[in-house]
Formats: structure tokens, C-alpha cells, sequence
């Protein structure tokens, strides 16, 4: 995927849900994989001619692995022009044997604080198009009913938002992005990757993908014309 594909991508999305107003500052949840450098990209390019002018700031939840080594990422906000922080946490030690929705809570609460001291009221995670349907299909198979993740999550006291930038691009063509413009993707140090519940329903949208080509498409569709915040 071209660069200005992305912008295509991610400038619908910011459209569709009014997710950048004038005068924004946007934190981007940088965890040094793909998806989040990918819309580190995106951002960082459409905020010099999006019509909304809005400043971003990049930001890490460091969650105390041994071996996490983002300095790869420092060098590409600094040839980008992107100020980066690092926010140091424990978290790992504090999660040890109590699964990753302890550990989603704690990262979502350490990123939150850190973005509102730096000043920020809007903080963009890098869910695609291929996460929401995920998400999808965990709810309706786990807990039996059709729902998915919000583009747009206003918080009670309204200081702070919650965007989705990457919500309509697909996770094929941010493969091809973060190859063609060769990101310096950091291996995720979290000891139970790739052995989650979400994994399994990765697996079998592909299995059901090989059957009905373009099955993540339609359910797309369908999550869009079924969920009423959408």
C-alpha cells in the first residue's frame, strides 16, 4: 500500500466520525508494532494538509519486559518531526498469572494519564478494519451478542476522547505499507502472544475467508449497518 492510499484510508474515517476538531492534540499509542507506526504515518502526514489542524504527540506504555528496545522508533520520530515519550510501568510484574485483560486495563490506564499530562485531548489507538470484525466475533461467539469496538469513545467527564483512525484499513495493506516503507517494527515482548482467544478467531477468518472470499468485507458491512453508535 501506497502512502496515499493510507491517507485515503485514514482521512475517511476521520470524516465519517468527526474524530479531529481544530485545535486537537492527539496522543498515538505507539507499541512499535505495524499498526501503530503505520498511523504514526498516516497522522503525521495528514496533519500538514487536513483541514482541522490538530498537533500530535507519539506516546509508549512500557510495560517493565526486560529487552524492549523502542530505539528504533525514537530515530524514526525524530527523522518524522514527532515528539515521542516513553512511559514507564511495572505492569508486567503486576499481572503475572492474571491473564490480558488485567494487563489491557492497567496499559489503558497508564496511557490515559500519561496523554492528559502531556497536555492531550484526544488519544488514537491503531485498531483496524480486520480487529473490529475480530472483535465482532469474539463477542457473538464468547458472549453471545453482535458487537464491536467504537470509532469514537467520549470519556464520562468529556476531557478526553478515544479515535480510531485505522478503523476502515484493512491489516493486508498495513502488511504491505510497514514492508514497502521497511518500519522498524519492534517485537512484542508480552510472553502470551499469539495465545489468546483472539488468535483462534484470527485463525478461523481465514478458514472461513478461503471459503467465502471477502467475508471480512461484508461483516464490515454488517457491523456498520447493525450497531447503532456506528
Amino acid at each position: 500500500m501506497k502512502l496515499q492510499k493510507l491517507y485515503s484510508y485514514v482521512r475517511r474515517a476521520l470524516d465519517d466520525y468527526n474524530m479531529i476538531e481544530d485545535g486537537d492534540k492527539v496522543a498515538i499509542g505507539i507499541s512499535g508494532g505495524k499498526d501503530s507506526l503505520t498511523l504514526l504515518y498516516a497522522l503525521n502526514g495528514l496533519k500538514e494538509f487536513y483541514p482541522k489542524k490538530f498537533e500530535i504527540v507519539a506516546l509508549t506504555v512500557d510495560m517493565g519486559y526486560e529487552n524492549f528496545d523502542m530505539s528504533k522508533v525514537e530515530d524514526l520520530c525524530r527523522e518524522l518531526g514527532v515528539e515521542y515519550h516513553i512511559e514507564i510501568t511495572q505492569i508486567s510484574k503486576m499481572i503475572e498469572g492474571k491473564g490480558c485483560s488485567l494487563c489491557s486495563k492497567l496499559r489503558r490506564g497508564a496511557f490515559l494519564n500519561a496523554s492528559k499530562e502531556l497536555g492531550c485531548n484526544k488519544m488514537a489507538y491503531a485498531h483496524n478494519m480486520d480487529d473490529a470484525v475480530e472483535t465482532m466475533m469474539l463477542s457473538l461467539i464468547y458472549e453471545g451478542r453482535f458487537s464491536s469496538f467504537d470509532p469514537v469513545t467520549s470519556y464520562e467527564d468529556n476531557s478526553m476522547s478515544l479515535i480510531r483512525p485505522l478503523i476502515y484499513t484493512p491489516a493486508s495493506a498495513i502488511v504491505g505499507f510497514a514492508n514497502k516503507y521497511e518500519l522498524p517494527v519492534v517485537k512484542n515482548p508480552c510472553p502470551y502472544d499469539k495465545e489468546t482467544e483472539r488468535t483462534y478467531i484470527r485463525e478461523l477468518l481465514k478458514q472461513i475467508n478461503h471459503h467465502a472470499p471477502g467475508v471480512k468485507d461484508r461483516m464490515m458491512t454488517a457491523i456498520k449497518n447493525t450497531i447503532g453508535r456506528w
